[in-house]
């Protein structure tokens, strides 16, 4: 199961660049927050769809949950704006080390002190030597 997951999650990394490669051109014809408007109107709207059909009746409600958990929300756009502006201008590649160094660091934090509901995954040495590999790719990708 967790080479399945590991799996699925690459392939979804993939896609995030396939979407940063879409949204620097899309941004620079139409405005970057109307790319990103964009990109959140359709998956809002495939979502609803999704919902419709698979999502369970007896879940319990979307609004009884606690606000901190909607951030999401937000940080969703600003991560969107983010590669839409930066793609077009530093390259897919470097964009998404980029990305993924300020994913890796924060990722660590937030598994070493368990929090947002997490299980407390506590930083190692091999953890540290994995960040500094992922910051050695971003400065040899930038040409540093």
């Amino acid at each position: 199961m967790q080479l399945f997951l590991i799996l699925t999650v690459i392939i979804g990394g993939m896609g995030l660049s396939v979407e940063a490669g879409l949204l620097g051109p899309l941004g620079t014809q139409v405005g970057d927050l109307w790319a990103t408007f964009s990109i959140f109107g359709v998956g809002a709207a495939l979502t609803f769809l999704l919902m419709l059909f698979f999502s369970p009746r007896n879940s319990p409600s979307f609004f009884s949950q606690p606000s901190w958990q909607l951030l999401g929300g937000v940080l969703g756009p600003i991560y969107v704006v983010i590669i839409t502006v930066a793609a077009p201008n530093i390259g897919i590649a470097l964009t998404m080390i980029g990305i993924l160094v300020g994913q890796i660091f924060k990722s660590l934090i937030i598994d070493h002190y368990g929090l947002l509901g997490t299980t407390h995954r506590k930083i190692d040495n091999r953890r540290i030597i994995a960040l500094i590999f992922i910051i050695a790719a971003l400065a040899m990708v930038a040409q540093v």
